[in-house]
């Protein structure tokens, strides 16, 4: 499975922006402890602390009975509950109740402090004496806990702050969400900004990445056109990097097999054009020379005008061949009727009672007339050679939006699957299909190919099933 590389890029930058949060999350972990607590430590903590001393410093301003409500305006407003529980367990102020039990134990004394014994010191020391090593101290208590517990299970946060008229207590807040949680530690602006710093980061990346995507889309498309045969197809060179001079040389390269692709197609012209003069004058010559011989001489000649005749139909293969491929650019495209130029063809290579041919009236496609009846005729006369007048040669058309296929098949033996992807190659012939009975130069789908490219169209061949071959050509409806 391929991958756009604007999605790899993409990626590997939203992986690294992943690893820089791990990262600076791991930091928080590492000085908060691995547990929910570290999101209170630190400047959250302190907001938070705050926040609580703010609170119990408004409730000592106002009256006892009154404490509450204002509690529960409070935690309204934040969307969580609370209450300020005493420091031996036992709810001062604030509508929240039935808490966790990890909660609980958290809040109540750590137990009581070891009392060292009195003695008077006129009577001395007592008879056990007593032991001078310092009593173990009480437990370390957290300023501020979060845990996450309960069922169903929310988030439970306390702070230990001055009660208004007792000992310090702490501030417990049922918080039933993340969100509303993040709302308390005032967090959610520090994600809203790293939610836009890496908003901003694909948005610094993308021109970036697009430029670069676009130009290998245009060397990729230029490099299927120039495999194709269309070495015309050029790409910019605007860019002062490493894609600017792959695009340099993709364009001197195109244009060298252009030159190289044409000289050789007009050096093939010339020549079939001179072997013209000589072989009409042989068979002239043979003519003459078969009303002039003997009986005794006439099997020879038959052989030698057998030759002649198959060299001039090689020549004649290799002329259309060449004025095919040079006519690629003085193509006139223009609409063309499908049905009557259809019946042209045919009658051309006198195959009407051969071919069954299924194409509405009316139906036209833009194209050049004399290179595509050349093409037709190619392919009617490549199936009656090698699949022959009973086997059942088709030719029909479809339609398929702003695209027709005209298409011609037969129920012959087909070509071996191997050689399917060098079909319309110059000279190149099947292994079944290099025979005297056969014929042919291995140009005829190479002209029918180079005809179809040059009306902008499109050819494919292929195998039928169970056997059989298909040729459709691709046009652009008019």
């Amino acid at each position: 499975m391929r991958f756009p590389l604007a999605l790899k890029v993409s990626g590997w930058l939203l992986l690294n922006l992943a690893l820089l949060i791990a990262l600076a999350a791991g930091l928080l972990v590492i000085q908060g402890g691995l547990n929910w607590n570290a999101l209170v430590e630190g400047p959250p903590g302190r907001r938070i602390q705050d926040l609580a001393e703010a609170t119990m410093g408004e409730l000592r301003t106002v009256p006892r009975n009154e404490r509450e409500d204002r509690l529960d305006a409070f935690a309204r407003e934040r969307g969580i509950t609370a209450a300020v529980i005493g420091a031996d367990g036992q709810r001062l102020t604030g509508s929240l109740r039935d808490m966790p039990a990890a909660m609980v134990d958290v809040i109540r004394p750590q137990g009581p402090r070891a009392q060292t014994p009195r003695f008077d010191p006129e009577d001395g020391p007592p008879d056990d004496p007593v032991d001078p090593t310092p009593p173990p101290p009480r437990a370390q208590r957290r300023q501020r806990m979060l845990m996450h517990t309960g069922d169903p299970a929310v988030f439970w946060l306390g702070v230990r702050v001055g009660a208004p008229d007792r000992p310090p207590a702490m501030l417990v807040m049922r918080v039933p969400t993340f969100g509303a949680l993040l709302k308390l530690l005032d967090l959610a602006p520090w994600l809203w900004a790293g939610g836009a710093a890496v908003g901003v980061s694909l948005l610094f990346w993308l021109p970036f990445v697009r430029g670069l995507t676009r130009d290998l889309g245009r060397l990729n498309r230029a490099t299927e056109a120039i495999a194709d045969g269309r070495f015309d197809s050029r790409v910019p060179e605007k860019r002062r990097d490493e894609l600017g001079a792959l695009g340099g040389s993709v364009n001197r390269m195109a244009g060298r097999l252009d030159r190289l692709v044409t000289g050789q197609k007009r050096f093939l012209g010339d020549i079939a054009h001179e072997l013209g003069s000589p072989l009409g004058r042989m068979q002239v010559s043979v003519s003459i020379l078969e009303q002039r011989a003997g009986p005794e001489l006439q099997a020879s000649i038959t052989d030698v005008r057998e030759e002649i005749d198959h060299m001039s139909a090689l020549v004649g293969e290799l002329l259309a061949f060449t004025k095919a491929g040079l006519k690629a650019r003085d193509a006139v495209l223009a609409p063309v009727e499908l049905a009557p130029l259809a019946d042209r063809a045919l009658s051309r290579e006198a195959a009407d009672d051969a071919v069954t041919v299924e194409i509405p009236a009316g139906l036209h496609v833009r194209a050049d007339a004399d290179l595509l009846a050349r093409a037709i005729g190619n392919l009617v006369r490549n199936a009656l050679r090698h699949a022959g007048r009973a086997a059942g040669i088709t030719l029909r058309t479809e339609t398929h939006g702003d695209s027709v296929l005209i298409v011609v098949e037969d129920s012959g033996p087909g070509v071996p699957p191997d050689a399917l992807a060098r079909l319309g190659e110059p000279l190149f012939r099947p292994e079944t299909a290099r025979s005297r009975e056969t014929g042919g130069a291995g140009l005829g789908l190479s002209i029918v190919k180079s005809c179809v490219e040059a009306c902008g169209g499109t050819v494919r061949f292929d195998n039928r099933t169970p056997h059989g071959f298909r040729t459709t050509l691709r046009l652009p409806a008019a």
